[in-house]
């Protein structure tokens, strides 16, 4: 007779599944980069989170990655970049805007970021982006999750670069 619980023998089981399975290692695949135009940002005011802000977006260009040539074209004004200053100083952003590739097609693009900074160590800015596209060429992106960075352009140009990197299993 085992001296092993029901819920150490459960356990002792799934110790040995997680053992036995190798991790799948996830790939990345650049999908985009994109050069996007932004204006100062304008104070919402402090909301039950934090102090709040919005950087209106006014345009840029963007272009695909290897494989991905033809996905290219303009970012269009009128998206925007809410931020939300959290009380431990990390910032999350949510940008809503549209790329219009050379074919026509637009592409609508959020992108939620966390971006820590805390000064004595490496700036940490990653996020999620979700791409809505049409039926056609571009649907497959959709169905992919796609990881981002984000990095500023000045003293060059007020703008950010956001890559997208298409995660494969």
């Amino acid at each position: 007779m085992s001296d092993q619980s029901p819920e150490q023998a459960a356990d002792q089981i799934a110790e040995t599944i997680l053992n036995q399975t190798p991790p799948q290692h996830p790939s990345l695949r650049l999908v985009f980069e994109a050069l996007v135009d932004v204006t100062d940002r304008i104070d919402l005011g402090t909301g039950p989170l934090g102090p709040r802000f919005i950087v209106p977006i006014t345009g840029g260009i963007f272009r695909g990655g290897p494989g991905l040539e033809t996905l290219r074209g303009k970012v269009l004004p009128g998206g925007a970049d809410r931020q939300q200053l959290r009380q431990d100083g990390v910032k999350e952003l949510d940008a809503l805007y549209e790329l219009k590739a050379e074919n026509g097609t637009i592409l609508t693009v959020r992108n939620r970021v966390l971006i820590d900074d805390p000064g004595d160590q490496p700036r940490y800015a990653m996020s999620r982006i979700q791409i809505t596209a049409p039926e056609g060429e571009w649907a497959f992106l959709n169905r992919r999750l796609i990881l981002g960075t984000l990095q500023s352009a000045r003293p060059a140009r007020s703008a950010v670069i956001i890559r997208g990197w298409q995660v494969d299993g």
